[in-house]
C-alpha cells in the first residue's frame, strides 16, 4: 500500500468523523424527556467517538512512520488536537454518568455541554481539515 493511499484512508476516515460528530447532536433532542436514554445514548455516542478517533490516530501514525514523512508542526498540532478531544470527550461522559439525570436542571445542564461541546470538537475537526487543505496546496510549507 502506497502512503498516498494511507493517507487518503485516513482522510475518509477524518471525513466520516466529521459526519459522525454532527450527528451526534440529535442525541440531547432525541432523549430531551428521557434521561437514562440520554445516558445510553451518551454512552454508546463516547464508545464510537473514542474508536472512531483511535482509528484515525493509528492510521495516520502508520503513514507517518511507512511514509517516513517525519513530524512537522501540523502532525503535532493533529495529535495535540486529537489528544485534546478525547480528554474533552471522557470528561463529558464521565460528567454525565455520575449526574442526577432525574434532577430536571442537571439533565438540562448536561444536554446544553453536549452540545456545546459537540459544537466545539466540529470546530476543530473542520480547522484540521482546513489547516491540511491550505498545507495540500501549498500555501505554506511546515
Amino acid at each position: 500500500m502506497e502512503v498516498t493511499q494511507m493517507i487518503a484512508g485516513h482522510g475518509l476516515l477524518v471525513y466520516v468523523f466529521l459526519g459522525f460528530l454532527v450527528g451526534g447532536m440529535i442525541i440531547p433532542f432525541m432523549t430531551a424527556n428521557s434521561p437514562l436514554g440520554f445516558k445510553k445514548g451518551s454512552f454508546i455516542y463516547t464508545m464510537i467517538f473514542q474508536a472512531i478517533a483511535t482509528m484515525i490516530a493509528f492510521s495516520g501514525i502508520v503513514a507517518i512512520f511507512t511514509g517516513d514523512l517525519g513530524w512537522p508542526i501540523t502532525t503535532i498540532i493533529m495529535f495535540a488536537v486529537w489528544a485534546v478531544m478525547m480528554y474533552i470527550e471522557i470528561k463529558k461522559y464521565k460528567a454525565i454518568k455520575l449526574a442526577n439525570l432525574t434532577n430536571p436542571e442537571t439533565h438540562k445542564v448536561l444536554k446544553s455541554a453536549f452540545i456545546k461541546i459537540s459544537l466545539i470538537q466540529i470546530l476543530l475537526v473542520v480547522i484540521m481539515i482546513v489547516l491540511m487543505m491550505v498545507k495540500a496546496k501549498g500555501v505554506f510549507n511546515i
